[in-house]
């Protein structure tokens, strides 16, 4: 057991989609596509919410923060994952893993808490409306989102460091890149103690984060449905579904690798799982925040009309 362990230190070989080759150049075009459009999108969002002043809400300070999580979260995967597809090398060193374990997590973790804090967000301006610059306030937006930073790095600490301390039996991970599911597949001694505190770990960043989204969208609905105007009530529908949608997607895939059983795990499926919540999400996001939101297309084509004019 010792020296399979000591094997570990030295590295692990990343299998990817290797199982499936007639997929592997598929797969690279269509990441690389989609990684492009996360980079460009996301960082669009940034960018126009800086340079135009009836962007400076809360909304949109907390949709800066979800697009430059995007821009980390998939950085810390996709270009590890073009490289093993192209069968240029397939390894990742042990610091290595470790180091894309923890900001995966931490970055992953975040978002979650960052979701419930724009449907928060989302709450006071429907259902608190005359109360809602009193309630989301500079001060308060800024301790939410620094709150979600710290959230979810203290989770990734936890949930590292138990992983880390197990021993591993071989340097195999079936996966395109170091995550604890998989990870904890290698252990080589009964994980039953540590994978019970890593759940209670998940619920609390997973479970009990759904469950006030759903709280705060349950609410919505029901003030929506007071709105006499059909104007009204399409507009508070179109924010808040766009929202709705991108939670959906991203917790429901999330849930379904992180709150199962390591025993009843399926590796091939989750890799596949695995691309919606670090590819799908994340470009989906400035997709929906863009194209069906009024005020960030507006001041798309006052920049882009500017930019003509200059020309």
């Amino acid at each position: 057991m010792r020296s399979k362990n000591t094997s570990t230190k030295e590295g692990f070989i990343l299998v990817g989609f290797s199982d499936w080759p007639q997929l592997e150049l598929f797969l690279f075009a269509f990441i690389s596509i989609f990684y492009s459009l996360i980079l460009f999108g996301n960082t669009t969002i940034i960018i126009l919410s800086q340079l135009d002043p009836r962007l400076h809400t809360p909304m949109y300070f907390f949709l800066c923060h979800l697009s430059f999580l995007d821009l980390c979260y998939t950085t810390s995967t996709v270009p590890q994952l073009l490289i093993n597809l192209s069968g240029l090398d397939r390894t990742i060193s042990y610091g290595g893993c470790v180091a894309q374990l923890f900001i995966s997590l931490a970055l992953g973790s975040t978002e979650c808490v960052l979701l419930v804090v724009m449907a928060f967000d989302r709450y006071a301006a429907v259902c608190r409306p005359l109360h809602y610059t009193t309630l989301m306030h500079p001060h308060l937006c800024q301790t939410l989102a620094i709150s979600s930073w710290v959230g979810g790095l203290v989770n990734s600490l936890i949930q590292t460091g138990l992983m880390m301390a197990m021993p591993l039996c071989s340097n195999q991970l079936n996966h395109f890149f170091c995550e604890m599911p998989v990870l904890m597949k290698l252990a080589c001694e009964n994980t039953g103690g540590t994978e019970a505190k890593m759940f209670v770990a998940r619920t609390i960043i997973l479970a009990f984060p759904a469950a006030l989204i759903l709280g705060s969208y349950a609410h919505i609905a029901r003030a929506v449905l007071k709105i006499k105007s059909m104007a009204g009530r399409r507009k508070a529908f179109g924010t808040c579904g766009s929202h709705l949608l991108v939670v959906c997607f991203f917790y429901g895939s999330v849930m379904y690798t992180y709150l199962q059983p390591t025993g009843s795990y399926s590796e091939g499926e989750g890799k596949f799982v695995a691309l919606f919540y670090t590819i799908i999400t994340s470009m989906l996001n400035p997709l929906i925040y863009t194209l069906r939101n009024k005020d960030m297309k507006g001041v798309l084509w006052k920049v882009l009309g500017r930019s003509r004019n200059s020309v």
